[in-house]
């Protein structure tokens, strides 16, 4: 397999500084006008708390949780739009949309905002993507990922820290889980050279592999060739052949 795939684009850092600025601009006009967007925030069980399956990843609470959400942010999404630029819009946006939603069912009684859900999302998506390639520079992506952000699985489970949304983390990182299954990636796998790699390969019907019993015992499966009588392609005889020598007339000329 070539690394052709692998192209570097504009979008790759384009995406991840315009979603992070994004992000800034929301908590700068929070900030300037005094304005409270935790309202918009996912507050589960509630009808009206689905709006912040929308608006929740780009609402945050103060300037440390914004900081802490943009670095992963950058990284993750320039990996994403670099290694898996078909996936990586879908991801995205479902990835939003689902993680929130799970937030909507399970969350706790109060309003749920940041970007964290979609950075497990992404978290969860590279790793096990990479790992189901077997490809040797996305399984490295994937290790890498763990190098970095594999602390973060602590903080899937309610005990650890209940100031923040574990839910939302869960959340993110079942659905990244879920889409990695779900997102197939052909233009990874490896490619066919032996008729066995075949999908549709059948043992049974392979003339090479009829040789071989279940064992892997050698068989011998030629058809011997049968006896034929051997029939003579001349005859012998006991009658004399008396044979008559004439000179030519251009023979005597000469």
């Amino acid at each position: 397999m070539n690394d052709n795939h692998f192209k570097f684009s504009n979008t790759v850092i384009g995406l991840p500084v315009f979603f992070v600025l994004f992000l800034w601009i929301v908590y700068w006009v929070q900030i300037r006008f005094d304005y409270d967007f935790y309202q918009y925030g996912i507050y589960p069980r509630d009808f009206s708390g689905l709006q912040g399956v929308l608006f929740s990843p780009f609402i945050h609470e103060n300037l440390s949780h914004l900081y802490n959400n943009s670095i992963p942010l950058l990284v993750l999404l320039a990996a994403m739009q670099f290694f898996y630029p078909k996936q990586s819009l879908s991801v995205i946006v479902f990835g939003i949309l689902f993680s929130g939603l799970i937030t909507w069912t399970i969350g706790r009684s109060n309003y749920h905002i940041g970007a964290s859900g979609l950075i497990y999302v992404l978290v969860s998506f590279i790793f096990f993507k990479g790992i189901q390639t077997r490809y040797y520079r996305l399984v490295a992506l994937s290790l890498s990922v763990i190098l970095l952000y594999g602390g973060m699985i602590w903080y899937v489970f309610p005990d650890v820290d209940k100031t923040i949304s574990w839910e939302g983390h869960l959340a993110g990182f079942i659905t990244g889980l879920v889409m990695s299954f779900f997102y197939k990636t052909p233009e990874y796998a490896k490619p066919i050279v032996y008729e066995w790699q075949k999908p549709d390969f059948n043992p049974e019907e392979d003339a090479f592999m009829k040789h071989f019993d279940e064992d892997g015992n050698f068989v011998n499966t030629e058809i011997e060739d049968e006896e034929f009588v051997t029939v003579p392609t001349y005859y012998n005889s006991n009658v004399s052949v008396n044979y008559t020598v004439r000179r030519t007339e251009s023979e005597d000329t000469l």
